[in-house]
């Protein structure tokens, strides 16, 4: 089933580039809406390496139109050398906020 809205999740170093990133997407119409969630505690190997650090998660909410140009802008100003991007489709959700996304997102 093909939705029209997403959930795309990356991941940030720190605060400051949390809010950077989110604020440029919301700014260039590419989300409608990004929650930032601080210092989750992530564990992953990199480069043959566990790593341990703390990082925020933001939950971006878009439209499926608006995924590529989103990788591209994430991709452009991440400061990771690999970021994590990841759309999960919306396959249901409150009709007036899904519309509201629509809406912002024109």
């Amino acid at each position: 089933m093909k939705t029209d809205y997403l959930l795309v999740i990356t991941t940030s170093p720190d605060a400051p580039s949390a809010e950077s990133l989110a604020s440029t997407l919301v700014e260039r119409g590419l989300a409608a809406c990004i929650n930032i969630i601080p210092n989750i505690r992530s564990v992953y190997m990199w480069k043959g390496e566990r790593v341990t650090g703390t990082e925020n998660i933001l939950l971006i909410k878009t439209l499926a139109t608006c995924y590529n140009q989103l990788e591209k802008t994430i991709e452009s100003l991440h400061p990771y050398e690999l970021p994590e991007i990841i759309a999960v489709p919306i396959e249901t959700g409150l009709a007036e906020y899904l519309a509201w996304i629509g809406e912002i997102q024109k």
